[in-house]
């Protein structure tokens, strides 16, 4: 079920959490009104009390809401700065790599260029289905036996190679970052909390004393409406390579047009 959610569009999304909680808020209030409330009797204190509880009880839910939504937007950013992080990474690599000598200096550009290629039509594919896409790992294994082998001489050449180290291990570091966060997503346990309890909230706040029909109406669609949103952002922002807000690899694009293309 969650899977088929992140599959949407944006708009279906919102539109589908919206229709979803107004819907089942008026037909609560149709039902409360209709079936419940005709049969209870309110004491002086039980409006009081019952307002108490559900406003506590909305404040936990906002609570862990508002966390949840803050959390997901700062690991979409950090996810999509990963992902930069690894693109300047490999442009550095390549700069560094026109100091070697040839023909080293063509066996270890086309194997970037091939890698680079790689993220970008193979690999993000994968992560936008959910999957962790190993083919890289191979890729970067030649890379790095290739460079490894390479014995610099002139002092030119082992200055440049050692900022060309440098430079691999914090691409192939950033890369080992972008690959974990291929399959991030909040923990079953939080939707479970998340998802329940919207409907308990709505359900909630029938209990405050309203005598005016249409003012119960107005209120419970928006708070439904509010709740929607605020969930609408947690879906949108969970999965950083899943959904019409994925990050794309236009990083590496431009990394591999400016520089890489033949």
């Amino acid at each position: 079920m969650l899977d088929f959610l992140f599959s949407l569009r944006l708009w279906q999304l919102a539109l589908l959490l919206n229709v979803v909680l107004c819907g089942f808020s008026v037909i609560c209030v149709w039902a409360y009104r209709r079936w419940v409330l005709p049969g209870m009797r309110f004491g002086p204190g039980d409006s009081e009390y019952s307002g108490a509880v559900t406003q506590s009880i909305m404040v936990c839910y906002g609570l862990i809401a508002a966390l949840t939504a803050v959390k997901v937007w700062d690991r979409y950013g950090q996810v999509a700065e990963v992902a930069s992080s690894e693109a300047t990474s490999l442009s550095t690599l390549w700069r560094d790599l026109g100091g070697y000598p040839s023909p080293t200096r063509e066996k270890l550009q086309g194997h970037l260029r091939a890698y680079t290629d790689q993220v970008i039509r193979r690999a993000w594919p994968e992560m936008q289905a959910g999957r962790v896409p190993t083919e890289g790992v191979h890729m970067i294994d030649d890379f790095q036996r290739d460079l490894f082998a390479f014995e610099p001489v002139t002092e030119t050449h082992k200055l440049i190679h050692a900022e060309t180290l440098q430079a691999f291990n914090k691409m192939a570091h950033d890369r080992r970052r972008r690959v974990d966060a291929a399959t991030t997503a909040l923990p079953d346990v939080l939707w479970v909390v998340l998802l329940p309890g919207a409907f308990c909230c709505i359900l909630l706040s029938l209990f405050y004393r309203i005598e005016e029909p249409r003012l119960q109406y107005i209120c419970t669609v928006g708070l439904a409406g509010f709740i929607a949103m605020v969930l609408f952002v947690v879906f949108a922002l969970d999965r950083p390579f899943v959904g019409d807000m994925a990050i794309q690899p236009d990083s590496y694009q431009r990394v591999f047009d400016h520089l890489m293309k033949p």
